[in-house]
């Protein structure tokens, strides 16, 4: 098993808008890096356990706990013209871009990025580091497990 963080902007999709939804599952649709992108379709796994994060707010922060429901598969939007997220280079033969499926475990408190900055114990979080922009970066065993405890 692994530990993600993967990002929303909650304008998009919240942890609330995730609870709501069927099934309590999303898509994670639109992610336009190769980074993330290989961690969804190279290395997430069904169980898989994810903070979700939202980010482009006014508070970004963890905001609940998600899962992996569903392996990579082709991201539908890549071949949608009406979408931003298309791809014009992208073929059903040959996808660029992939999702996983994520399903809603539970709503936390807010655990906001200046209050992460503030535990030495996270000083190796990818998210904390200068430069990082990924929306979706593996989270260490031990920093899962000091983040769970602070939840």
């Amino acid at each position: 098993m692994r530990y993600w963080l993967m990002k929303s902007e909650p304008s998009d999709v919240s942890i609330d808008d995730l609870a709501a939804m069927p099934q309590q599952t999303v898509a994670w649709y639109g992610v336009r890096n190769y980074q993330a992108r290989n961690f969804m379709r190279d290395q997430m796994g069904v169980g898989d356990k994810v903070f979700f994060y939202h980010s482009s707010c006014a508070q970004p922060g963890i905001a609940g706990l998600a899962e992996v429901s569903k392996l990579a598969y082709p991201d539908a939007t890549q071949f949608d013209a009406s979408s931003k997220y298309f791809d014009p280079k992208a073929t059903s033969q040959n996808p660029r871009w992939f999702n996983v499926d994520v399903r809603f475990v539970k709503k936390t408190r807010l655990v906001g990025i200046k209050e992460l900055r503030d535990y030495p114990e996270l000083a190796t979080l990818r998210i904390l580091q200068k430069g990082n922009r990924l929306s979706i970066t593996p989270i260490d065993p031990a920093e899962w497990n000091f983040i769970m405890k602070i939840l």
